[in-house]
């Protein structure tokens, strides 16, 4: 099934399949981009894992070839990537210049306790990895830089968005009317069904928490997206600039990697960001 809308692109290519944000299309000579999308049973292209998670020796090769493979396809130096363990914190990080000169930085511990990265050097890969989190891929095209964030649940409550708008202000001046902000494929509410301890988190987190929650009997139901959309808009964001691919990947767990779609078995989906000048 075709994902593509009016705010994202789905792409096949090279017997890989991934998603571009139409918004970040119209920067497509200063900015790649792209969110992956393939499950494992029929090879699109599977990621798996995290620093704390024991791969198989067939799980790190097929890490290897899918990597490459859209690098390669975007056009974007395999070696360039620049990977954070996520650990749903709010810990956002500037990205200077890369750890190692001959292959990716893949869970370096000066990333490791970190869910966001920020850059404006070029030839930076930035990338965070889902199967039912958000992703927020940022760009600002006035001072030309990017942001690629990751925010489950937890960061949402820590308010990992609003602090990567802070820390792209504090550290470059951004003025967040120019940042766009693109929201991956995520658990949406309609699947994102909690007890009542995590409802009760978001409620004394929130105001008017009441508008992002649905009860159904003895569950409750919340739009983590929504509360990222409003959070932004409150740093000041313009709306047209906050672009949401609009999909679920529950609902599209048969062609998306989804956490809870998949009996929590183990995939990934990613997110990669480059300025190219």
């Amino acid at each position: 099934m075709d994902l593509s809308n009016e705010n994202v692109i789905h792409i096949k290519k090279e017997g890989i399949e991934y998603l571009q944000f139409r918004k970040l299309l119209e920067y497509e000579n200063y900015v790649t981009h792209a969110f992956t999308i393939g499950i494992d049973n029929d090879f699109k292209l599977p990621i798996y894992g995290s620093k704390n998670t024991t791969l198989t020796k067939e799980q790190i090769e097929k890490n290897k070839i899918s990597y490459k493979k859209i690098c390669n396809t975007l056009g974007i130096e395999y070696n360039n990537i620049v990977k954070t363990n996520q650990v749903h914190k709010d810990v956002v990080e500037e990205v200077k210049e890369k750890v190692n000169k001959d292959e990716p930085d893949f869970f370096e511990e000066i990333y490791a306790e970190t869910d966001g990265l920020l850059t404006n050097k070029k030839n930076i890969a930035i990338c965070t990895t889902n199967a039912d989190c958000i992703i927020l891929m940022m760009y600002d095209n006035k001072k030309n830089v990017i942001a690629n964030v990751h925010s489950g649940w937890k960061g949402t409550v820590q308010r990992i968005a609003s602090k990567t708008i802070d820390k792209m202000q504090e550290i470059y001046n951004c003025n967040p009317k120019d940042i766009i902000c693109c929201i991956s494929p995520s658990i949406r509410k309609c699947h994102f069904e909690v007890d009542e301890d995590v409802k009760n988190i978001f409620k004394n987190t929130f105001n008017n928490i009441e508008k992002y929650i649905e009860r159904n009997q003895e569950k409750w139901y919340i739009d983590t997206v929504k509360i990222n959309i409003d959070m932004l808009k409150e740093k000041g964001l313009r709306e047209e600039n906050i672009i949401d691919s609009k999909i679920c990947t529950v609902c599209n767990s048969k062609q998306i990697h989804s956490y809870r779609g998949s009996n929590h078995q183990n995939g990934l989906e990613m997110g990669i960001i480059e300025l190219k000048k």
